[in-house]
């Protein structure tokens, strides 16, 4: 009798809950077990990156120890390159400058041709080919550049989350969205670190060897407005547990775990920048021509150097803890925060139909995001 009693009232335990879904005020469940199997919603994604800038490495084909000739250059880009770290390095330059001043004096501002040095049509005065000599470059093959890289701008955007329910609890969530265009911006500024050692021709007994050290200006990566822009695709899918229950909470919370891809196109660099870089590419092809002294001088080359922006794909960890707050079975609002351990790696090259790449910077984009979301959704 005893047992029958238990029996009974385990049954009738069992069938408790479905009663009372049956019954609930707030709507009454049809579907299987009452929840809907598929839903969507719709509303505003709101994503802003947290990383940091982080350092742009640059290597160019100019390996080290470069053996090139100087040709024409400026006197004054000699003279502001030596290093006077080195030993006997101010003298020198104190003597160099002494035979330039005086050439200058006595004869170039008398509009007669000088014996190392001429009047170029810009009014400056330049060494010539055969007193310049010849020198050997270091210090360009490869570098990084603290204090520079690039950060990602807050967007905003359409995003649009599909979830499939395993069960009443369990779903799978694909979060998408209208794909934002994003500001990328820069910080620091990057130079070359130009070293070597400088062999004048004809001056070479009085004066010897010149040790180089010039930190070379090739661009700032702040001040002309936005570095570079890129359109910005990053569907995800999660699984989530939803806590609650359908029919009986309205308000129900969850959290969920997934995966981001991120893939980036339409990608632009801001036009001062890649034409900084352009000139950085000149200065490539001069030192390969043999006119180490153009280099120097931010001549324009023989070559045609072209920029070209790409960004590399990546994959994130994504978690997201959210609610749903339900109008009826089949609408309900929804609101979620997101965060997706998200870095991505910029490559900037610059090639030449001649000598192929010149420069190759690369720098990772610490995205790392915090997504908001607000969205009105419909079960089906």
């Amino acid at each position: 009798m005893m047992k029958k009693s238990f029996a009974c009232l385990l049954t009738g335990l069992c069938a408790l809950p479905t009663i009372t879904f049956a019954d609930s005020p707030y709507f009454s469940l049809k579907d299987g077990d009452g929840f809907k199997r598929f839903s969507v919603s719709v509303g505003a994604l709101y994503v802003k990156p947290t990383g940091k800038a982080q350092p742009i490495h640059v290597n160019t084909s100019i390996a080290e120890g470069t053996q090139t000739r100087v040709g024409d250059v400026k006197a004054d880009s000699v003279l502001n390159a030596i290093d006077e770290s080195k030993q006997n390095a101010t003298a020198k330059k104190t003597i160099l400058k002494g035979v330039l001043d005086l050439e200058k004096n006595t004869l170039l501002n008398l509009g007669l041709p000088g014996v190392i040095s001429y009047k170029g049509e810009d009014g400056e005065q330049y060494l010539k080919a055969k007193t310049a000599g010849s020198a050997e470059i270091n210090g360009l093959s490869s570098w990084d550049n603290a204090g520079t890289g690039l950060e990602a701008d807050d967007v905003l955007t359409l995003g649009i989350m599909t979830n499939y329910f395993f069960t009443d609890n369990v779903s799978l969530e694909v979060k998408a969205g209208i794909p934002p265009k994003v500001d990328i911006q820069g910080k620091g500024e990057i130079y070359a670190p130009l070293t070597g050692v400088a062999t004048p021709e004809g001056l070479g007994a009085v004066i010897g060897d010149l040790p180089l050290k010039k930190d070379i200006f090739i661009t700032d990566l702040e001040s002309h407005g936005t570095a570079a822009t890129a359109r910005a695709w990053t569907p995800a899918f999660e699984f989530q547990y939803h806590f609650g229950k359908t029919g009986v909470n309205k308000f129900r919370p969850y959290v969920g775990l997934g995966l981001m891809y991120a893939y980036f196109n339409e990608l632009k660099i801001n036009s001062s920048i890649e034409n900084d870089l352009i000139n950085a590419g000149h200065m490539i092809v001069n030192l390969k021509d043999g006119k180490a002294g153009a280099a120097l001088d931010h001549k324009t080359s023989s070559g045609d150097p072209k920029v070209k922006l790409e960004a590399s794909d990546a994959f994130a960890p994504v978690a997201t803890a959210g609610f749903t707050y339900d109008f009826n079975d089949r609408w309900f609002a929804v609101g979620s925060v997101s965060y997706a351990h998200l870095t991505g790696e910029a490559t900037i090259t610059v090639n030449d139909d001649k000598y192929g790449e010149l420069i190759r910077a690369k720098t990772d984009i610490e995205i790392n995001p915090i997504l908001g979301y607000a969205g009105v959704g419909y079960r089906f």
